[in-house]
């Protein structure tokens, strides 16, 4: 298995599915080392061998499972591959359910409370795991454990133990950097430079006992927390985990005064305020100030349903200056996507420093809206490519 696991790495190297250099991932991060085995499906014996020595992983670690399933998307051509191979059974999770048909979020034959074996390709931080173990819970699939190719070696596979997921690892990355430094494929000061960047950019569970999730069960609020991309996020499961609440209430007055006496009385009680701040008939800069220190006071986000829809530069111009300043207040507002991606780009050069985050906006509950099907879908792959400042859609 050593030879193998190291003939695999230089493959790996040499189809540039490990990479080195200068990198933003996914979260905004820098990072010296890229991962992207996407590739995979470009090289048929390389993904059989994969297939191969996964399946052995899961066997010898006596996993027991009775169906499998790939996390969307890079992991499901080798769950696929795995299941023809080895003649087990699979089960698909849709990123999103569809608009039409059985709208099933997991398509596949299964009986109910059977165990699942969830593949994946890379764990960082074991999110995505964690995502689709919640997907199978739903339709009552029970999950103990995980295989995964490359392990980042970054907390993830504490943060799935902490959820009563149990993950296996084919590779380690400290394993590939110290393969690839002894085959003269990567320089010591790279190498340093990843071990590093590891050292420092982990992921560490919340010190407080975990209940196990039943079968149909969803992560806790706590849970959520600990696995969000961004700070607004991360702060809001943590409001409503201490609040027992989920509420959020539209503020929309035309009255500042009403505003704050409104918020003053039910902001013990509810995680966010929504504010529409431009029908506001007597603004001032005072209002803004007054209306964050409540939200202070009583533990309480800010959401500025501004509804942003122009191009990048004026979009971070009407988020940051004119007469309302909304990014020195707001932990959040929303935008359409018809502009692209441009839209996001001018909010995240003005929030992503300040910690702020943004919805994006896929659809609407009015008469006659356009904002359906692939409009819909379009958001919510906008959304999924930019955590680090998007909350979500809605």
């Amino acid at each position: 298995m050593a030879c193998d696991k190291e003939s695999l790495i230089e493959k790996l190297h040499d189809i540039q599915a490990i990479k080195f250099g200068d990198f933003t991932l996914k979260s905004g991060i820098q990072s010296p080392v890229y991962v992207d085995l996407r590739v995979i499906v470009s090289y048929p014996k390389i993904l059989k061998q994969i297939s191969g020595m996964l399946w052995d992983v899961a066997t010898t670690s006596r996993a027991d499972f009775s169906v499998i399933c790939g996390v969307p998307y890079t992991a499901l051509p080798i769950a696929s591959a795995i299941s023809v191979s080895q003649n087990v059974p699979m089960v698909m999770r849709r990123k999103e359910a569809k608009s039409y048909g059985t709208k099933r979020l997991i398509e596949g034959v299964f009986t109910p409370k059977s165990n699942c074996l969830v593949i994946e390709d890379v764990v960082t931080s074991g999110s995505s795991v964690l995502e689709t173990v919640e997907a199978l819970a739903s339709v009552e699939l029970v999950v103990s454990d995980a295989v995964v190719l490359l392990d980042r070696f970054q907390g993830g596979k504490e943060m799935l133990q902490f959820q009563g997921v149990k993950l296996h690892s084919l590779l380690t990355l400290p394993e590939v950097l110290e393969v690839l430094l002894a085959k003269g494929k990567v320089g010591q000061e790279m190498a340093g430079k990843v071990s590093e960047f590891l050292s420092t950019n982990t992921f560490t569970p919340a010190a407080v006992a975990k209940v196990p999730a039943k079968p149909g069960s969803k992560l806790s609020f706590e849970a959520r927390a600990q696995i969000a991309c961004n700070s607004v996020t991360k702060k809001l499961f943590e409001v409503m985990h201490i609040k027992k609440s989920n509420l959020a209430v539209s503020v929309d007055f035309t009255s500042c005064d009403k505003v704050l006496s409104l918020v003053d009385k039910i902001g013990p009680h509810v995680c966010i305020v929504k504010t529409h701040v431009d029908i506001l008939e007597d603004f001032t800069p005072e209002f803004a100030k007054s209306l964050q220190m409540l939200a202070a006071k009583h533990n309480v986000l800010i959401f500025e349903d501004r509804k942003f829809a122009d191009i990048g530069n004026t979009v971070k111009n009407q988020y940051s200056k004119g007469l309302y300043h909304i990014a020195e207040w707001a932990d959040l507002v929303n935008a359409h996507v018809v502009p692209g991606d441009g839209v996001i780009n001018g909010l995240k050069e003005v929030g992503l420093p300040l910690g702020k985050a943004c919805l994006l906006i896929g659809e609407m509950s009015s008469k006659g809206t356009l904002a359906t099907g692939e409009y819909t879908k379009a958001a919510a792959d906008m959304a999924q490519g930019s955590q680090r400042l998007c909350h979500g859609i809605h």
